[in-house]
């Protein structure tokens, strides 16, 4: 009787520690950083086409996650796509002709913002807007174009 109790809390130990493991992972592939919270600041960008960006998608400078996206909607003046960003506080000397670009984690991964600071002596603050970005560049347009080029020859 008591080899059968053991076994079972040991089966009962392992079980709790495989629930416990799936919860973690689960908010580390979602993207749940809400305990980790750090001071930041807003800035946004205009762009022409954001193709599969979603909000908490990462903002990196060089492939190192400098902030996440906490808004996209659509400018009323423009028709363009407004991405709202939030950039952690440490990253507060980038200068201010800092260009935004939506890049492809992979051939077929997720979508990021990719900043690349520029050289200006001002920096970004607080409500500031990207000047120079570029939009997403979409997969199947490109095999759209590809195909066409490839129908004219």
């Amino acid at each position: 009787m008591k080899r059968q109790l053991k076994v079972e809390i040991w089966v009962g130990a392992f079980v709790l520690m495989t629930l416990v493991s799936l919860v973690v992972i689960a908010f580390q592939v979602s993207n749940f950083n809400s305990w980790k919270d750090k001071p930041s600041y807003q800035i946004s960008g205009l762009f022409s086409n954001i193709g599969g960006l979603k909000v908490r998608a990462p903002v990196k400078v060089s492939g190192v996650v400098v902030g996440r996206v906490v808004d996209i909607s659509v400018d009323k003046r423009t028709y363009q796509a407004r991405v709202t960003m939030s950039v952690f506080k440490e990253f507060s000397d980038l200068p201010i002709d800092t260009s935004g670009s939506i890049l492809t984690s992979g051939l077929l991964g997720d979508q990021y913002i990719g900043l690349v600071p520029g050289s200006e002596e001002t920096f970004l603050k607080e409500g500031d807007q990207l000047d120079l970005t570029q939009p997403a560049l979409v997969l199947e347009d490109l095999i759209g174009q590809f195909l066409v080029k490839f129908s004219e020859k």
